[in-house]
């Protein structure tokens, strides 16, 4: 079973996001990385890049494949996680915490409340694994 976080939201595509302030913190689900397997790169913006909800910033990269990360918010990157281009295992071993990805300083909060919650996500999840 999936860790789903009541405290975070959600994208049809994966991604988490925790406001922290003016800033959200972004990276990709429990059921996400789990579909993955081992992460062996991931692919980070840069600092200062601008993204709109819906655009790719990255890749995570497993032996299975490789997978587009989608902002779930719009907005300017404030920091990357570069702790994960020397050790991208930790999207596998703490995805909601060291693993995290991208922090963005969002435009719009009628976009974070339009995401998914826990529930929300929950069913989706059980509907993506049948």
């Amino acid at each position: 079973m999936a860790d789903i976080r009541p405290d975070l939201r959600y994208t049809e595509d994966h991604e988490w996001a925790r406001p922290d302030g003016d800033v959200v913190v972004i990276g990709i689900t429990d059921f996400a990385q789990a579909q993955l397997g081992d992460i062996v790169m991931v692919e980070l913006p840069r600092v200062g890049d601008r993204l709109n909800k819906g655009d790719t910033f990255g890749t995570v990269e497993s032996p299975k494949s490789v997978s587009d990360l989608f902002a779930p918010v719009s907005g300017e990157v404030v920091e990357v996680n570069g702790a994960l281009d020397d050790k991208p295992e930790l999207v596998n071993s703490d995805c909601y915490g060291e693993g995290w990805i991208v922090k963005l300083r969002a435009g719009d909060a009628a976009e974070l409340d339009a995401l998914m919650d826990a529930g929300a996500y929950a069913k989706h999840v059980a509907e993506a694994d049948h």
